[in-house]
């Protein structure tokens, strides 16, 4: 049950930074998925593991982190197209 809790948190966390940088529409779930789960980690390995936590990601610096991982691979996306 942890890695379906960790995997729907880390959804949510995708969903919100592609909000965030409106790119999120084009993405598609599982990459919204993909992109939360490595926004925490990198958000997490840059700013710490403070503020409040679900599912073993601190919520802020897992959007934060998630929102510069949505940002690049757009851009690099839209570099090679």
């Amino acid at each position: 049950m942890g890695v379906i809790w960790t995997l729907i948190v880390g959804g949510i966390i995708g969903l919100v930074a592609g909000a965030i940088t409106k790119k999120g529409g084009s993405m598609g779930w599982i990459a919204n998925i993909v992109a939360g789960l490595v926004g925490a980690y990198v958000g997490q390995a840059l700013l710490g593991s403070w503020g409040p936590s679900l599912a073993g990601m601190a919520l802020i610096p897992s959007i934060i982190g998630a929102v510069i991982v949505v940002a690049v691979t757009s851009f690099v996306l839209s570099k090679l197209r």
